[in-house]
This record gives C-alpha cells, structure tokens and sequence, in this order.
C-alpha cells in the first residue's frame, strides 16, 4: 500500500512516515517546502488553502495521513489568524479530499485533536459525546472533521478521524518541551495540587494507530480517540519526569485561587487550565473496533522522551 503523509517534516509527521515504512507500506512524505533535513522521498505542495494543486502529487496513492495544520499561537486572538487557521485547517483539507477523491485514492485518515471537545472535561470523552470546541484553533479542527465528512458522503473516498491529546516523544516541541527543561532541574515548583487527570500521547503510539487506521477495514467512516490509556495529572507527570531525569520531587502546595489570579492577571488562564483542569478521553472505541493497544507505555514514553531530551541538550551546547 502506498500511504501519503502530509506535514511529513513535522514532530508527529516523521514518527509517522517511520511507522508507515515499518509495517511495510511505501511511504510518500509530502511537505510544504523541501528542506535540507526532508526525506529523499518527500515531493513538495507548497501552502495549504483551498486552492493547493495535490492530485500530481498524491496520484497512485492508496490512503492519505493528513498531519499538516495551522496550529494555536499564543498571544491575543485576531482576524488574520482566525482567517489563516480556516484557509489551512478546513478549506485545505476539503480541497485535499476533493482532490483525493478525483484520482482514486481510497481512504483519508484525518488527524484532529480532543481540543474539538472543550478545554475540561467532566469525564472521559467518547465518540459519541457532542463537540464544544473553544478557540479559533479547536473550532477549526471541528469544521475541518464536517468537511471532510461532506466529501465522504458524496464520493467513494473513505474518511477516519483521529483525536490524539497531548502528544510527546523524541522530537516534541513548545509546551512539553518547557516541561521538560524545567524538570531537568531542582527548582521547587508550586505544583503539588496538580492533581487533575488529563490523557497523553507518546508519539510512537499515535504513530501506530495513524497506520492501523489507514489500513483496517474497519476503520472506515469511524471517529477515534487515541491515548496511553495511562491518563496523568501534572504533579504525577513532573514526578515520574523527575525520576528519570534524576531529580528531587520538590513540589509544594500553593493556593489555587492566587495562582489562577496570576494567570488572569498575565493573560495565561489558559497555561492555568492546562496544569489544574482534567481533559480526558477513552480509546475503548479504538480498542474494541481495531484491536489497537498502545506498544508503549506511558512510563516508557516518558522514558525515552527523557532520553532524548537529555541527548539533544548535549549535541547543542558541544
């Protein structure tokens, strides 16, 4: 089977064309500028928007992994970005599956994210609760999932939705990356009440159920959470970070109602939201329908996550 992957360049991207090669697929890298650093293999699309020229490029592709996104930014909320991100996140790909579509490609395996459910949940999200996605981000990603289901029912191309969490690994960039800079370290951290259960993604394992979807029967038509299954809260994410990076535990308990004062003052509720609120979801649908178990677990995720990270700091300060 011949698998395209679109973002190929990025964190998830190259677990994925990695995943795809080892179980025996070809793998077609696709990006949006050939850089030094590309696969051999990958062919360049240029931007992505409803006006992206695809069918010379996925033509004699059989499923297509579609990676590439305008992701959140941080800072103020404007036009120009909410602009950007439905020129990306959803002309874009219904551009791509019309195209896909037109030169006979078989399947297309969508990568969305829980964020299309809420900021918080009250329990685990399933397949079947409805979506409230808040942001300009989130709201794209849940009409990008419509659009490509507007394609589907109108044409012979089969449609999967995947909604990873957080996702980390070798590789990983922007908030875990922080994360784990600042568990490399001694410092006290104020964390002690982090106790809110979120869900995570050791990248591997997403990569793995990316490719199980682009190639189970019945995947088809389907929405899927992907996760550990090994849910976390943020003092007992630091803690097993601090294990392996070989570090004192050093959280302390501090009110929550000044620490999420401060956010408010500092225009990061969100930052707040993410160590003190749970955002939850079940993989028991993927579990049962594909018979999908993760190959790694959360400890060795953070494991060799840790790993890396350790590794890379080296190789920059040489």
């Amino acid at each position: 089977m011949r698998i395209g992957v679109t973002g190929a360049d990025g964190f998830v991207g190259r677990h994925t064309v990695d995943a795809v090669r080892a179980a025996g697929h070809e793998a077609l890298p696709l990006v949006r500028h050939l850089k030094p650093w590309s696969d051999p293999a990958a062919c360049a699309v240029a931007e992505i928007g409803p006006n992206t020229a695809w069918q010379a490029a996925i033509a004699g592709c059989d499923v297509l992994i579609h990676l590439a996104a305008a992701v959140h930014e941080s800072g103020p909320k404007t036009a120009d970005r909410a602009a950007r991100m439905r020129q990306v996140n959803v002309l874009g790909i219904e551009r791509l599956a019309r195209e896909a579509a037109g030169c006979g490609v078989r399947r297309m395996v969508f990568v969305s994210s829980i964020k299309v459910m809420g900021e918080a949940s009250s329990h685990p999200f399933n397949e079947i609760d409805p979506p409230c996605p808040v942001g300009d981000y989130a709201t794209s990603k849940r009409d990008a999932e419509a659009a490509l289901w507007k394609v589907t029912s109108t044409t012979a191309l089969q449609g999967v939705v995947v909604r990873p969490p957080l996702v980390y690994g070798p590789g990983v960039g922007a908030n875990f990356r922080s994360l784990l800079a600042v568990c490399d370290t001694a410092l006290p951290l104020p964390l002690a009440e982090a106790r809110a259960l979120r869900s995570l993604l050791y990248v591997r394992n997403l990569a793995d159920a990316l490719v199980l979807a682009a190639s189970h029967s019945a995947a088809a038509g389907q929405t899927f959470f992907v996760t550990d299954d090994d849910d976390a809260s943020v003092a007992d994410l630091v803690t097993r970070l601090r294990t392996q990076f070989k570090r004192p535990r050093r959280l302390f308990a501090f009110p929550q109602r000044l620490l999420r004062f401060a956010s408010q003052l500092a225009g990061r509720e969100g930052a707040y939201r993410r160590l003190f609120e749970p955002l939850q979801a079940s993989p028991a649908h993927l579990r049962s329908r594909l018979a999908w178990t993760p190959a790694f677990t959360l400890d060795e995720g953070l494991a060799f996550t840790a790993r890396w990270y350790v590794e890379d700091r080296f190789r920059h300060h040489q």
